[in-house]
């Protein structure tokens, strides 16, 4: 007789009787440690050992050698949904073959991230892919249908999209809240990871560090109020590293780890990273938390059961049926075509008088000069490069390597100390490799090379490359090409091939020293300790809390030669000139670092000048991750490009554009604006208060959202919008009238021509990426739901499509407008404020003043408090119909609630209550009748909830 398999072996069975079956043959502890990221095997199930989280956001990183894509912000440039897709199911293969032979390489990957480009200070601009929530949520749709795959049961990889929610800041990021209303929550933030979840692609998200009014993101009820509700999928919540214990650690939010674990996970939480791959911890706080009656077997099982299903999609259990198993697609060929062609689309033409493209043929000069000319810059989310290409190899390759000349534009420096110059000592040739050759689960955790001998003050200097990268930041490097880079041993060492690690070591700042003319102490960043000299080699002094400089050795810095002058010399000797510049990923601006400013890096600035002053035939090509200010370049040189840092193929694909071989067609994915004066604050999340992004800004932008030249010529025409039930159909031809083959990005935009509330000056609800021979064209279609055209209508507190005109604005960006067509809803407007029936939530305000959002209490709810003097809130359109005769003021804290209707005010005082959870309902008199604003201002720490109303008669 034929055993039977146990029923969660049976692949006959649908994977949730599957799943309720492996649950209930789990003991309780067995369910408890599988909440941990590194969830180990139950052996005598025969069920393995199970990690959550790789990261892969654009190729498979940390685990050595890889594809390296464009980075996501880049890939966000191409506009194309059709080419991230692809790159997605890249990734997912490289992931899968890397899988096969390395036990550490998880499945579920971690990527991609859908926070919106709201501020370009971001020091994580580089991870998102647009400052629009309709770009993101379909560029991340693409990369997750790609890492998912198609087969109907099984997943290539499970993606998790990152990082939720209303994360925009690096400063702070643990303790600062993102004070976000209702309606930028439901019409922005919430968007972008709505629409990718709905597509149903995503195995789930990850909370992010930060606060969103007032409420650690690893316990918001958004959890289940939003996310949950947008798919039958049990999709499953992976903590930030770190998180779970932050919630008592740094923002104190719970008196102890047992609340604090109990509260994310009912919340919803289900696989908690934390501690490194040690679970212990984790468990004992679970175990801790039922122990007290915080959490009860149901709340494990609800997690543990989301975490099997995941693990029973990706095949973990039927590996004979797993479509994906036998992946092997690691730096194919195809792979390759795929890095190049994704860098060629990710560049973004953002100013051209007819310089470019160059011709290779006509056997002139190119120059190409700059700090990233030969430069080939991964981020902190970056594989292992097998192949590299930087600008200057591209453009020896397609120009010919004689006829392509060089100078990077470091300043060369020599150190003098007391007893002679900083000499780098010659190293063993037989010396280990560099760090991170093999990768590794967490690289924050590699060490710097010891192997290599400390740097000493000798009687023969050592020339060394200078580079600042603004703020001050430089980084010294030997002619060799290593970085001086400073170990755990403290030495002083020519040893990094690039700046890198989660405390960069390679980066110093020169201070100068009162009282020694030329004289200067360089402090090292990553430690905060000062170089000093010893007997035993040039280290790094543990700082004195009483005097830090005290240990410093006072250095005087000889200059042997200026990078702008080289510059120029290489300029001169040129037709052309391409100065390469931009930033590194991990200097002044990444994760844990945001940026202080728009501006290039001065060194850089004088570079381009050098350059445009020595041949006027100056191109600007910038590589960065996020936007720069360049009003002065922009006015004076007669082109300009921007891409992302590109991977692997960058340089080539760089070369390739520069040569006509392909037009470029890239838009920008957000607005660059002309400098830092138009920048709301960093911590601002009111978009529409405060006038951000290309929704609300209204002054001028250096480039706006979604700008891109090509090297052709297109029209726009015959522009017809219909409905057709809950559906808009939009349509219109697009030619090529220029003489080259090209892509051209249609883009498609909303404007509500009559508002009662202020919406967006123009919203993108369409793209098309196409491409087009000369004289060719082709009838564009875009089906946009009706829906789209709505906003989140806070005086009913629901999402609402008001009747009216809306304009379809048709063209290349979203200032350069091609076309205009007009289509009108019916239906009934929303009406005023129904305060007598529904009351006021303190958040649904209209606009506000000196206030931000708290949480009413630590499990859900909103209120609001004042920051600032004066503090007030805006209620338009009340309908207090045929009159009040009271209001009734939900509140904490202590201090007084102002209540104003056509200039009268009533004054609600507010006696000290039990604490800020502690609300009570205060009463006062209120006449007022008719369709009116309300004004309500806040004085002390009063937290308000909300109001309600009194009819008269009642």
């Amino acid at each position: 007789m034929t055993e039977q398999p146990q029923p969660f072996r049976d692949p006959r069975l649908p994977f949730a009787k599957r799943v309720d079956d492996l649950l209930q043959r789990l003991t309780p502890d067995e369910r408890v440690a599988m909440l941990h990221q590194f969830a180990p095997a139950v052996d005598r199930l025969g069920v393995g050992a199970f990690r959550t989280g790789q990261e892969a956001l654009h190729g498979v990183a940390w685990m050595g050698p890889a594809t390296v894509f464009p980075q996501a912000v880049g890939l966000g440039a191409t506009w194309n949904d059709e080419l991230v897709r692809r790159v997605g199911e890249a990734v997912g293969n490289e992931v899968r073959a890397k899988s096969a032979h390395d036990d550490r390489v998880g499945l579920n990957v971690w990527a991609p991230t859908v926070n919106l480009l709201r501020h370009p200070l971001w020091g994580r601009g580089e991870e998102g892919y647009s400052e629009d929530a309709g770009l993101t949520s379909a560029i991340a749709v693409a990369y997750t249908r790609g890492l998912r795959g198609d087969h109907p049961h099984y997943w290539r990889t499970a993606p998790v999209l990152k990082h939720w929610l209303a994360h925009n800041n690096e400063t702070d990021r643990d303790t600062s809240s993102s004070s976000v209303r209702p309606r930028v929550l439901h019409e922005y933030d919430l968007r972008a990871f709505r629409d990718a979840v709905r597509a149903g692609a995503v195995a789930g998200v990850m909370p992010a560090y930060n606060l969103v009014n007032g409420r650690p993101n690893h316990v918001s009820p958004l959890l289940s109020q939003q996310l949950r509700t947008w798919t039958e999928q049990p999709l499953v919540v992976c903590s930030d590293a770190g998180a779970p214990s932050n919630l008592v650690d740094s923002e104190h939010y719970f008196d102890t780890h047992e609340e604090a674990t109990a509260a994310a996970l009912r919340a919803g939480v289900d696989s908690f990273t934390d501690h490194g791959q040690d679970p212990t911890v984790i468990t004992a706080r679970v175990q801790g938390a039922l122990a007290r009656g915080l959490l009860d077997e149901h709340d494990i099982d609800t997690a543990v059961r989301r975490l099997l299903h995941m693990r029973f999609a990706l095949g973990e259990f039927d590996p004979e049926l797993d479509p994906y198993a036998d992946t092997t697609a690691l730096d194919t060929e195809e792979h390759r075509a795929l890095a190049l062609e994704a860098a060629e689309q990710a560049v973004v033409l953002l100013k051209n008088d007819g310089l470019l493209p160059l011709d290779p043929a006509a056997g002139r000069t190119v120059a190409v000069v700059g700090l990233l000319a030969d430069a080939c810059k991964l981020d902190w989310y970056s594989g292992t490069l097998m192949h590299r290409s930087t600008p200057l190899d591209g453009l020896r390759e397609r120009f010919g390597a004689d006829r392509v000349v060089h100078a990077e534009g470091a300043d060369l420096v020599r150190i003098k100390c007391a007893d002679g110059w900083l000499h780098i000592p010659e190293a063993d040739p037989d010396a280990a490799g560099a760090r991170a050759e093999e990768g590794a689960l967490d690289p924050a955790l590699l060490a710097g090379r010891t192997d290599l001998p400390p740097l000493v003050c000798a009687g023969t200097p050592s020339e060394l490359a200078l580079v600042d990268w603004g703020g001050g930041v430089v980084t010294l490097r030997e002619p060799a090409g290593r970085y001086l880079s400073v170990a755990e041993d403290g030495r002083v060492r020519a040893s990094a091939d690039e700046p890198g690690g989660w405390i960069v070591q390679e980066t110093f700042r020169w201070e100068a020293v009162d009282g020694h003319a030329g004289g200067h102490r360089l402090l090292h960043i990553g430690t905060g300790g000062y170089v000093s000299v010893a007997a035993d080699g040039v280290k790094v002094a543990a700082p004195d809390p009483e005097n830090p400089a005290a240990t410093g050795t006072v250095f005087e810095i000889e200059v042997t030669e200026r990078g702008e002058d080289a510059v120029a010399r290489a300029a001169a000797a040129a037709d052309t000139v391409i100065v390469v510049a931009g930033n590194d990923p991990h200097i002044n601006g990444r994760e844990t670092e945001d940026r202080t400013t728009l501006d290039l890096p001065a060194q850089q600035e004088r570079l381009w000048r050098a350059a445009h002053a020595a041949n006027p035939r100056t191109v600007l090509a910038v590589t960065s991750a996020y936007p720069y200010a360049l009003t002065d370049a922009a006015a004076t040189l007669p082109a300009l490009l921007w891409t992302a840092h590109g991977g692997q193929a960058a340089g080539t694909a760089l070369a390739r554009v520069l040569a006509g071989d392909v037009s470029p067609a890239g838009r920008l994915p957000q607005t660059w604006y002309a400098s830092d004066a138009e920048l709301p604050g960093l911590l601002d999340y009111d978009i529409i208060g405060s006038r951000q992004t290309y929704l609300y800004y209204e002054g001028t932008p250096l480039y706006p959202f979604g700008h891109g030249l090509t090297y052709s010529d297109f029209t726009y025409e015959d522009l017809t919008a219909e409905r057709e039930g809950s559906l808009l159909r939009v349509a219109l031809t697009v030619t090529n009238t220029g003489t080259l083959a090209s892509d051209e990005v249609a883009q498609l935009y909303v404007r509500a021509v009559a508002q009662s509330v202020p919406q967006p000056l123009r919203r993108l609800i369409g793209h098309r990426r196409l491409r087009l021979a000369p004289g060719a064209g082709e009838r564009v279609t875009f089906t946009v739901p009706v829906e789209e055209l709505g906003h989140w209508d806070v005086a009913h507190g629901r999402w609402t499509v008001e009747p009216g005109a809306y304009e379809m604005l048709a063209g290349a960006s979203s200032a350069d407008i091609r076309l205009t067509a007009v289509v009108t809803i019916d239906g009934e407007p929303a009406g005023p404020r129904p305060v007598l029936d529904r009351g006021l939530e303190a958040a649904d305000y209209d606009e506000q003043l000196g206030t931000e959002i708290v949480d009413r209490a630590k499990t859900d709810g909103d209120a609001v408090t004042a920051t600032a003097e004066p503090s007030e809130l805006l209620y338009r359109r009340c309908d207090f119909g045929a009159g009040t005769e009271g209001v009734e003021v939900l509140a904490a804290g202590e201090g007084a609630v102002l209540l104003t209707v056509d200039g009268a005010t009533v004054t609600v005082p507010v006696p000290a209550t039990g604490g800020p959870y502690d609300y009570r309902a205060l009463r006062a008199g209120l006449t007022v009748s008719g369709v009116r604003d309300l004004r309500v201002g806040l004085r002390g720490t009063v937290r308000l909830a909300r109001l309600g109303f009194t009819g008269a008669g009642e």
